[in-house]
């Protein structure tokens, strides 16, 4: 019911930086969480950064001072700046929409097809 359309990944240098944007094909609700996770190959999947309903972010540890986390919800879309990129930052980045508990939107979860990010050094 929902689609999520990544876009932004592409092959930078160590140090560089990137900018991915998520579309929703639908207004996003004021009670779902977006956030950004990745996966490398061979690893789990982890996330990156999430902004809450009420505008609260969270950082991995990995993340915190070089990324940062924005949406804008007349352009049904969110972003994830990425700043002084790393190798280890190399993965598949996946943009995704959790409802909140104790709302109607509880349960819904959706996921775009992901956008590639390769860092090299």
């Amino acid at each position: 019911q929902v689609q999520l359309a990544e876009s932004g990944g592409g092959s930078v240098q160590a140090g560089g930086s990137l900018r991915l944007s998520c579309v929703a094909s639908r207004p996003l609700f004021s009670v779902v969480t977006m956030g950004w996770y990745r996966q490398a190959p061979g690893k789990q999947r982890e996330l990156v950064a999430h902004i809450t309903s009420d505008g609260n972010t969270f950082y991995a540890d990995s993340a915190q001072g070089r990324f940062t986390i924005s949406r804008d919800r007349a352009k049904n879309t969110v972003f994830l700046q990425m700043n002084s990129l790393r190798p280890e930052d190399t993965a598949d980045y996946s943009c995704n929409l959790k409802g909140d508990w104790g709302t109607f939107a509880y349960g819904m979860d959706y996921w775009g097809k992901g956008t590639l990010v390769t860092v090299s050094s």
